[in-house]
């Protein structure tokens, strides 16, 4: 990844953190929460910085590593008592709020299309409409938690719209990586993800990023009730 700017990574990074940090604030200050986040990000560094995902015709894929763990984290968080208790407990405001890093990450993968190691399908230029997120955040939790002028309906709808926008980025982009898998962008395919520090983004931003909309939709669906 010679030929990207170091201030896309640095951004990128920044925004990752930033991320982590709202989450850990959204869990109450949890040190485990914090720990566990940190440790994987160290895991996925090394991996990265290893070249160990850019053997994308490996089987089985590589970038498994990268995303089978933290999925199998969200449904042990869904299934078992436990997680589900502490899907419960974060805080709603600052799962709002962290959605905003959707914006920094939005502007980064499109410098990267620029640089030719993402596809224009995974910017908002494309497919990729997840920008109406990150802009809409702010302004949802002005309207619901300051002015009270939205209740928690109108928050529910937003996060299930906005967990559809996640997802359906999350696939384009995990179908466009070179590999078995690969049924997009093969002109310019998802080069990015397999590279330090970009492959932060399928194994901590985006599943952090889905986390906060399943606890907020549970937590609003009770409140509707």
């Amino acid at each position: 990844m010679e030929n990207i700017p170091a201030f896309i990574g640095f951004a990128f990074a920044l925004a990752t953190f930033f991320t982590v940090w709202l989450f850990y604030r959204a869990a109450h200050q949890s040190r485990r929460t914090l720990g566990v986040l940190l440790g994987w990000l160290l895991v996925q560094s090394a991996l990265g910085l290893s070249g160990f995902y850019a053997t994308p015709a490996a089987l089985p894929p590589r970038l498994l590593l990268a995303v089978l763990p933290p999925v199998l984290m969200g449904v042990g968080l869904v299934l078992s008592q436990a997680g589900r208790a502490y899907l419960d407990g974060l805080r709603l405001e600052t799962l709002t709020v962290l959605h905003t890093v959707r914006v920094p990450v939005e502007l980064v993968l499109l410098g990267l299309y620029l640089h030719h190691v993402v596809p224009q399908l995974m910017t908002f230029e494309g497919r990729n409409w997840d920008i109406f997120s990150g802009l809409s955040a702010p302004v949802m939790y002005y309207l619901v938690f300051r002015r009270k002028l939205l209740g928690t309906k109108a928050l529910l709808m937003w996060n299930i719209v906005c967990l559809g926008l996640v997802l359906n980025i999350l696939v384009n982009a995990l179908l466009s990586v070179p590999g078995p898998l690969q049924r997009f962008a093969f002109a310019q395919p998802n080069l990015g993800v397999l590279h330090f520090p970009f492959v932060w983004l399928p194994s901590c931003v985006v599943p952090l990023v889905i986390v906060s909309h399943v606890a907020a939709i549970r937590q609003l669906v009770r409140l509707a009730h």
